[in-house]
């Protein structure tokens, strides 16, 4: 059973690996620490971390989140691929599993890229102090699990839809109105889209809209989305006819 899991997480990589993909990653952390450079003059740690995962978080990453889970659904909807990945001797849960998996490494490493992106606009500003690691590392944290419920509920929509670009124009239509949402105490923390904003912003940085709800509450939330997401993936997953 494990090895037939790891097998899988290697066929997805091979999959991913002849996609454009690996670039796309690039996207958002060069945006934000483009951001961060021009506009970060004078700030600190703090100050830059905030401003950049206000460019990272609100947009970029949810729709990086989408993207993630139309590719691993690509190869499988162009040319029967489901049939012939079905017929060989692997579970659907397992199957289903591994490419939840591979998005949330693509994603941690989009993650990554962002803390380079972060440190590097430090370097280039030539901040002083001590770099508050932990304060970066629970933002990045925290950021990545609020992406599980959306990745779920896209790796769903992605399996349930042939078409590769449908599932991309929905979430980046429902990723737009963040802005928006983030303003309501009571649907922002509700709102799948606007969760890893909510999680990566530091403490204290905002105190409107969901900014005001308790962390805990908003994580509280998180986890109750995703164990509703993965259960109706899960559940899909395995009765849907191919």
């Amino acid at each position: 059973m494990i090895s037939t899991y790891f097998r899988l997480l290697s066929t997805e990589r091979l999959k991913l690996m002849r996609s454009p993909v690996w670039l796309l990653l690039l996207i958002s952390p060069a945006i934000a620490l483009l951001l961060g450079v021009t506009q970060g003059g004078g700030a600190g740690w703090p100050e830059l971390l905030l401003m950049m995962v206000y460019g990272h978080a609100l947009l970029f990453l949810p729709i990086m989140t989408g993207v993630l889970g139309a590719f691993v659904c690509r190869f499988e909807h162009a040319g029967g691929g489901w049939k012939q990945l079905l017929v060989l001797p692997v579970s659907r849960t397992g199957l289903y599993i591994a490419k939840f998996t591979v998005i949330m490494l693509m994603l941690a490493i989009l993650q990554l890229l962002f803390l380079g992106a972060v440190l590097a606009a430090g370097w280039f500003l030539k901040l002083s102090g001590p770099l508050p690691w932990f304060i970066m590392a629970k933002s990045l944290m925290l950021g990545w699990i609020a992406c599980m419920p959306l990745a779920a509920l896209q790796l769903l929509v992605s399996f349930l839809w042939s078409s590769f670009a449908a599932p991309l124009a929905l979430n980046i239509a429902l990723t737009i109105p963040n802005m928006l949402i983030i303003n309501s105490q009571h649907i922002g923390p509700l709102y799948p889209w606007a969760q890893p904003l909510l999680l990566m912003i530091p403490s204290g940085g905002e105190q409107f809209g969901a900014f005001q709800v308790p962390l805990p509450t908003i994580f509280t939330v998180v986890i109750c989305s995703l164990a509703l997401c993965m259960g109706a993936g899960w559940f899909t997953f395995n009765r849907k006819e191919i």
